[in-house]
């Protein structure tokens, strides 16, 4: 019975650490909530290839300029992204730190995952 216990110790959550910090679960609650809706995941998806204005986001979908700015200040207030003004118009990007963060937080889970003792996969 005392190995179960050991096993099981195996098993609880560890938080994974990125860059020296500890994954802080309040922000990947963000980031996760801010991609709950699949606009944002394609936008956060175009923004992958770099630095994007918003009329080139607006581009590609059928939404008003109004509801663009809704999804972005979600992207932006959640860290995922970073806004810039540039004159009139405003570029987007994403914060770097914030997604190594969220990655860490998803690489750390698949880790645990693939390395539970044959007690936590019952």
């Amino acid at each position: 019975m005392s190995s179960n216990i050991m096993d099981i110790d195996k098993c609880l959550f560890m938080l994974p650490e990125v860059g020296g910090l500890e994954t802080n679960h309040r922000k990947c609650a963000l980031y996760m909530k801010a991609l709950s809706d699949e606009t944002r995941v394609r936008i956060f998806d175009m923004l992958s290839g770099g630095e994007l204005c918003a009329c080139r986001i607006l581009e590609e979908f059928n939404i008003t300029q109004p509801t663009l700015s809704y999804h972005m200040k979600i992207l932006c207030d959640s860290g995922l992204v970073n806004g810039r003004r540039d004159g009139v118009w405003m570029k987007y990007s994403i914060n770097r730190d914030s997604l190594a963060e969220a990655k860490g937080l998803f690489d750390g889970i698949y880790e645990r995952v693939n390395g539970q003792s044959e007690y936590c996969k019952r």
